[in-house]
C-alpha cells in the first residue's frame, strides 16, 4: 500500500504550481469547506502506518556510518547505511567500495 499523497487545491490547472501540499485558504474554496467530491485534504486520522513512521522513502531504516567498522552492525535487510557529513572523501571512497562488496545500500554515495 502506497502512502497517500496530497495535493495543491488547484494544481491540475496549472503548469505553474509544484506538485506539494498547500493548505487552501479563501473564504468560498469547496476544499478548505471539505465538500464531496473534492481531493482530500490531510487530517490526524490520516497518519501513516506505524510500521512505515521513521523509514526512509526507499523502505529501510537508516543507519548512520562513520568508519568502516560500523559496516560489521548492518543488517543489509532492514537497513541502509547514511555516512557521515564528517567523513572525508578518501575514507567514504572505501565505506562505499566495502558496502558494495557487502551488497548494502548506500543512501548518499
Amino acid at each position: 500500500m502506497a502512502k497517500k499523497r496530497f495535493l495543491r487545491q488547484t494544481v491540475h490547472g496549472y503548469k505553474r504550481l509544484k506538485r506539494k501540499w498547500r493548505k487552501p485558504t479563501g473564504s468560498q474554496s469547496k476544499m478548505r469547506k471539505q465538500k464531496g467530491g473534492r481531493p482530500a485534504m490531510p487530517r490526524v486520522s490520516r497518519r501513516t502506518p506505524r510500521a512505515w513512521r521513521g523509514l526512509h522513502p526507499s523502505g529501510f531504516d537508516e543507519f548512520f556510518v562513520r568508519n568502516l567498522k560500523d559496516l560489521e552492525r548492518v543488517n543489509e535487510k532492514t537497513q541502509a547505511i547514511r555516512i557521515s557529513a564528517a567523513v572525508g572523501r578518501k575514507k567514504k571512497e572505501e565505506i562505499v567500495k566495502r558496502a558494495k562488496e557487502m551488497k548494502l545500500k548506500v543512501l548518499n554515495p
